[in-house]
């Protein structure tokens, strides 16, 4: 992880790469935070770097970050090809279905649970019986899916 962090910030001088206890990109001063993990960490890096080099400050609703997101992650497998390594097909699939699951969730009627539409960033109004609602501008709200970790048997003596 450290050679590969290096070659980043060799290859994108105009960034920060700042290990922390979370991957994101802060547009507003140029940071990328990765964890310091095998191979999700490495995939959360190269993701993060994607958004930064697509030029992703914000997004105007929740569609578009979904949009986004799908963009960040075939921009991260072109710069894993790129440094020479692969990532996980099923992690991808796995973190974009949390947007998925996120995006589902916010349009939900509370009145008549079918699925509405967005009508700006914080209201959704539903197009069976007219009930409109406020949703969160936090995309830290967002659920995330994990995908579980196997557990080591117990061996018998």
């Amino acid at each position: 992880m450290d050679e590969l962090v290096s070659r980043l910030q060799q290859d994108y001088p105009e960034l920060s790469f700042i290990a922390g206890d979370a991957a994101c990109w802060s547009p507003r001063d140029s940071h990328v935070y990765y964890i310091l993990d095998d191979h999700a960490g490495v995939a959360g890096l190269l993701h993060e770097l994607a958004h930064a080099l697509l030029g992703h400050t914000a997004y105007a609703s929740d569609l578009d970050l979904l949009k986004k997101e799908v963009a960040a992650w075939e921009k991260a497998i072109s710069l894993a090809e790129l440094y020479g390594l692969q990532l996980d097909g099923n992690h991808i699939q796995d973190c974009l279905d949390s947007y998925r699951d996120w995006v589902h969730r916010r349009s939900k009627c509370p009145t008549c649970r079918v699925n509405g539409l967005q009508t700006t960033i914080e209201r959704y109004s539903c197009l069976n019986c007219g009930h409109h609602w406020r949703v969160s501008t936090s995309r830290l709200c967002r659920p995330y899916r994990r995908s579980k970790m196997p557990t080591k048997e117990k061996s018998r003596p």
